[in-house]
């Protein structure tokens, strides 16, 4: 299948395209910066809140991974009218299998940018097109992201009452070319990692990882979506799962020996080489670190 794939250059994104890539897809990746195709990847221009290049980019493909997000910081921005955009050109091109990713929690807990991501999700499901949705938990890669922006507080605010279940990219990637291959699934599906921490085990875990000593200073954050995330509205127990946990996200264990010299001599799934936070184009639009509307010069 030849398969267009929004917010190519975030931190889902660049974990996606190999793993479509590997699966035998061909792959169209849509950026708001012009870009030379690379390897097998054919990229095109095109701005989802305009609409400007996506018709063409929609040509010819068989089913659209659409990642890009607004984040929390652009209010929906990316969420809601792009994916708005988006759906009404692709059904003008014919596409028969959109594929929209969303968060857990967003339909029991839609408050700030879960509200958004709800309503780009019913936008998706009345769109007369084949539809999947796939909500899934954090990412390891953001919440170490995150934590790494505080290392260099000498108190790290915890709130231990928070509940998580981070999941690694790389898994929601394959989990998302399976979802592509088998075709319009017509249902939302849930997807988390394989345990549930507190904030207090949370950080402890990625200081020891860090080799970092911090004094943590217990807090307890207001907000409605605060209160569902203690109540565990923000986690699933739906399988299947990841598989790598947080420690060994941080902490890989060592590699098991084999008698296949590619095996031994492939980076672990969980390393800093083969992670997405280190592409240098995460902040491009289209990414999962949120839309930069253009400024005028």
């Amino acid at each position: 299948m030849r398969i267009l794939v929004t917010g190519a250059t975030g931190m889902l994104g660049g974990a996606l395209v190999p793993a479509l890539l590997k699966a035998g897809h061909e792959v169209r990746a849509l950026s708001r910066a012009k870009r030379d195709d690379r390897g097998n990847v054919e990229w095109k221009w095109g701005d989802l809140v305009s609409g400007n290049g996506v018709r063409e980019a929609l040509d010819g493909v068989d089913a659209v991974a659409h990642l890009a997000t607004g984040g929390r910081r652009r209010r929906g921005a990316m969420d809601v009218p792009g994916t708005r955009t988006l759906l009404l050109l692709a059904r003008a091109a014919g596409v028969p299998h959109v594929l929209f990713t969303s968060v857990v929690g967003a339909d029991r807990a839609a408050y700030g940018y879960l509200r958004h991501k709800l309503e780009a999700e019913r936008l998706v499901e009345e769109s007369g097109l084949g539809w999947t949705i796939l909500r899934a938990t954090p990412f390891h890669q953001w919440l170490h992201r995150r934590l790494r922006a505080l290392a260099a507080l000498p108190v790290l605010p915890v709130d231990r009452s928070l509940l998580f279940q981070p999941v690694h990219a790389g898994e929601v990637a394959t989990r998302v070319a399976a979802l592509l291959s088998a075709g319009p699934a017509h249902r939302e599906i849930d997807y988390g990692g394989p345990q549930i921490l507190g904030g207090d085990e949370l950080v402890q875990t990625w200081l020891h990882a860090s080799h970092l000593h911090r004094t943590l200073l217990p807090v307890r954050y207001p907000g409605r979506l605060r209160a569902a995330q203690r109540a565990g509205e923000l986690t699933t127990d739906a399988a299947p799962k990841g598989e790598i946990t947080w420690h060994d996200y941080l902490m890989p264990p060592a590699p098991i020996l084999s008698d296949d010299f590619a095996s031994e001599h492939t980076a672990s799934p969980t390393s800093p080489a083969t992670q997405p936070e280190q592409d240098p184009d995460l902040r491009v639009y289209g990414g999962d670190e949120g839309y930069e509307r253009p400024t005028r010069s």
